[in-house]
């Protein structure tokens, strides 16, 4: 099992030639999301090589511009590619209405069928589940209705360990299945081998945090422990503490604090605000606090496996 997270922007406000608004590509235990869908999304999708096919779940955190205005192109672009997948969007209640009155509008009706979930709850909920991977929401506080998204890959069944069933020549090919599932296995003679001399713990699953944009926020720990990989808002240094406090945006200090708290693994930060010229300043305040942090760049891949 394996997590790999795109970023395709990374930069709060407007696009600028250099500095793209926020959306990332995850692929998680071979599953395809893109989270929130900023101006412009689509040309960095192609930049970056993320297949339009792949992606079938769009999580948008809330309905400023710079986390959604790309989202009725790329909807309109998998028209003209004669999309025939259904397409499902998870954002807050609103997301239909603005997405839906544009294609009218336009008369761009999709021909595919596009599947809203609109989210209102301000408790952390399960928004989508297969049997690889759950979607959590993670309410953030922002100047409107938003949340972040907690990724987690379902843990595997577990492994054989071959040479050890091997020793039992009554164990056939078709008993692998309620083994790997975690069952003994019974001899005819009676004696009972225990699951755990006949097999080797599941592979390691991975988590993601995606928490952008919200004030410093610490009840969101819980819900975030020990995940592999959080991503947190840091709009702005120490320097404008206020103005983060006012538009209710955090600090890279603030996020470094959440991401030693919540015991993360890795800490990227992004949502730089275009005051700062030189991002590795993020980067040097954050460090003060918590290890292990990584700058968001546009087009840096990041994993954890």
């Amino acid at each position: 099992m394996s997590l790999q997270i795109t970023i395709l922007g990374c930069h709060s406000a407007t696009p600028r030639v250099n500095a793209h608004p926020t959306s990332q590509y995850l692929e998680i235990n071979n599953r395809h999301f893109l989270i929130d869908c900023g101006e412009g999304t689509q040309r960095q999708m192609r930049k970056y090589n993320v297949g339009f096919s792949k992606i079938n779940h769009i999580f948008i955190s809330h309905l400023h511009g710079d986390h959604f205005f790309g989202l009725i192109g790329l909807i309109s672009t998998f028209g003209i590619l004669n999309r025939e997948k259904e397409l499902h969007i998870f954002g807050p209640k609103g997301i239909k209405e603005v997405t839906t009155l544009q294609l009218k509008i336009s008369k761009s009706h999709a021909k595919f069928n596009i599947i809203f979930h609109e989210l209102s709850s301000k408790k952390s909920e399960v928004i989508f589940e297969d049997d690889k991977v759950t979607v959590t929401t993670i309410p953030l506080n922002h100047r409107i209705y938003t949340n972040g998204f907690l990724f987690r890959e379902k843990e595997n069944s577990r492994k054989l360990h071959i040479e050890n069933v091997q020793q039992y020549p009554e164990i056939q090919t078709c008993d692998y299945h309620h083994i790997k599932a975690g069952k003994d296995v019974v001899l005819e003679s009676g004696e009972i081998i225990k699951n755990e001399e006949l097999t080797l713990p599941p592979s390691k699953t991975n988590s993601y945090a995606f928490c952008s944009d919200t004030s410093y926020k610490e009840d969101m720990v819980p819900i975030i422990k020990n995940v592999d990989v959080l991503y947190h808002e840091a709009t702005f240094l120490s320097d404008r503490e206020d103005l983060a406090k006012k538009t209710k945006h955090s600090t890279a200090k603030q996020a470094a604090q959440i991401a030693l708290q919540a015991n993360v693994n890795q800490l990227i930060i992004g949502h730089y605000s275009s005051r700062y010229k030189n991002i590795e300043l993020f980067k040097e305040e954050a460090s003060t606090i918590f290890s292990n942090v990584i700058l968001a760049e546009t087009g840096k891949k990041i994993s954890s496996s």
